[in-house]
């Protein structure tokens, strides 16, 4: 293989301790989905070696790492790749990929390396970067990046035993930096979201009492639920008793359309399910974060059970309730239904909404100034970005330049400004459509490429079963998503929209159909299963 070693956001896959040379260790990750920290190494001389791509200035590199057993080591390899091409690296530990964000406009670094492998289990990890402007790395940095990680890793650049040992240290530690400064960070981001978006629910009436917050045993679980019940949202937190990070606790383990009867959640073994409490229908019970805390699902009580508010319900939910504030940019991924509806338009004729490819990066490349740096304004832009997975990217005031405004995808600051809409009633319910996702598992990915032949079968013969149902089919295409097949039918009985996607992080490719209200399921519904039954003779 010689393309990217990045996925939808970032590397990752199962970390393994076991020393190998260079070339064995790209193998791994290449064909087995495994990172060492022989990889992590030759990944951080590259970066060294390309920092002079990104928007930013100076050599400094900030790193920090979720609480995953494998990751000090990894950031020890990381490091020496580093500085052994001239970084001046700096270390702030445990944190939320949102706190390493925040860490690079902090300490004025060009770069900013993420340990983690986000919500997959604790025995994964893998490195998410950003630049200078506190955003994720593009799709064409990483291919330089990983033509470098291909490239060094065929030479012979031994390193003597002394060197290795200092060069694995940083110049800067900050190992305490990250947790007050997080704390302090949502405290102002409560303030903003009250102002714009309202405060929360004194009445008890939306929120239940007390409010249950799974943080999925990670960097937040310490401080999160003491910060919401101090600014009077009183909240438990629920994963600290998990066995690990992700295990049976957080966001990682539910889907954006998960349902609950009360049954089947006191059965649950997920830290937070398994405690909820039947409520009013309508009342917001509990939250989670995922492992590194950049996204945020919210659990409604129904009248049999509970159900999971996704990131496309919130987004309507913010939307409505900062619509008096004049319109939005808002941007959602190809898979959200907020976009399909029209809804963001509907609440405000000023709103301008942007289609995505999935992976929150998009949606701050979306949302950010064609220059690639800081929004600006005395008051909070009014910008937001979101995936049904409970990404939502906001922007944020830049640590020390007055005006400027950073985006980022924070669970935490998510759940606060949802919790801050909560006094104002809903007067434009979201109506949601039908939505189904389904994939093909084991999956030989590359036998999934945009214009191959079977992609064009594919292409031709769906669209040709979409036109005979009434649909004026077209295919369109959106950036970051070279292999995707999106096909849109529009109706007198509204909109349907079928995806075909490899997934960037794990072997599988992803199917899915959206409908607007009114479209027939039925029909729809079986083209997906006869797709999904093709792609898995062809694809496995």
């Amino acid at each position: 293989m010689n393309g990217s070693l990045f996925g939808t956001d970032g590397i990752r896959g199962l970390a393994v301790l076991e020393a190998v040379d260079e070339e064995e260790a790209v193998r791994l990750l290449d064909e087995e989905r495994t990172v060492t920290p022989a990889l992590t190494r030759v990944l951080g001389e590259a970066l060294g070696a390309t920092m002079p791509m990104l928007a930013g200035e100076g050599n400094t590199v900030v790193i920090g790492w979720d609480d995953r057993p494998c990751n000090p080591a990894l950031a020890e390899t990381l490091t020496l790749g580093l500085r052994l091409n001239g970084a001046h690296v700096i270390h702030i530990g445990n944190c939320a990929t949102p706190t390493l964000h925040a860490a690079i406009l902090h300490f004025n670094a060009r770069m900013g390396c993420m340990i983690t492998a986000s919500h997959n289990p604790v025995t994964d990890s893998g490195v998410k970067v950003f630049d200078g402007h506190g955003y994720k790395s593009t799709r064409p940095y990483e291919f330089e990046v990983s033509a470098a990680v291909r490239g060094l890793a065929k030479e012979d650049r031994d390193v003597d035993e002394d060197m290795r040992e200092e060069e694995s240290k940083p110049q800067e530690s900050h190992l305490t930096w990250a947790e007050p400064f997080h704390r302090s960070w949502i405290k102002d981001r409560w303030e903003v979201f009250t102002d714009l978006f309202g405060g929360p629910d004194e009445g008890g009436n939306k929120l239940s009492n007390p409010f249950l917050l799974d943080s999925a045993k990670g960097f937040a679980s310490g401080w999160f639920a003491a910060l919401l019940t101090n600014v009077g949202v009183p909240t438990l937190e629920v994963s600290q008793q998990a066995a690990a990070l992700n295990d049976r606790c957080g966001a990682g383990d539910m889907s954006p359309t998960q349902t609950w009867t009360w049954e089947e959640a006191s059965a649950s073994d997920h830290a937070l399910v398994r405690q909820l409490q039947p409520a009013t229908e309508g009342t917001w019970v509990g939250a989670a974060l995922d492992g590194d805390g950049d996204r945020c699902l919210v659990i409604e009580a129904t009248a049999t059970g509970f159900k999971v508010v996704d990131g496309d319900a919130m987004a309507a939910r913010l939307l409505e309730a900062g619509s008096n504030h004049g319109g939005w940019r808002f941007a959602a991924s190809i898979e959200s239904d907020v976009a399909l509806m029209g809804h963001a338009r509907s609440l405000n004729a000023e709103t301008v909404t942007v289609e995505t490819g999935v992976g929150d990066r998009w949606l701050s490349m979306a949302l950010r100034p064609v220059d690639g740096g800081f929004l600006t304004g005395e008051l909070m832009p009014r910008c937001l970005g979101v995936e049904d997975s409970g990404h939502v990217v906001l922007p944020s005031a830049h640590p020390h330049q007055q005006g400027s405004w950073s985006l980022v995808g924070d669970g935490a600051a998510t759940l606060c400004a949802l919790l801050a809409s909560t006094s104002r009633p809903s007067v434009a319910p979201f109506q949601r459509g039908w939505k189904r996702r389904v994939s093909v598992i084991d999956a030989h990915r590359e036998r999934w490429q945009a214009d191959n032949h079977l992609f064009d079968e594919v292409q031709n013969d769906a669209t040709a079963r979409l036109n005979a149902l009434g649909f004026k089919t077209t295919r369109r295409k959106v950036d970051g998503e070279e292999h995707l097949l999106l096909l849109q039918g529009i109706h007198e009985s509204g909109t349907v929209s079928l995806g075909v996607r490899n997934s960037g992080t794990q072997a599988k490719t992803s199917l899915s159909l959206r409908l607007s209200p009114g479209v027939d399921i039925e029909p729809m519904a079986r083209l997906l299963d006869e797709l999904q039954q093709r792609l898995t003779v062809a694809l496995t």
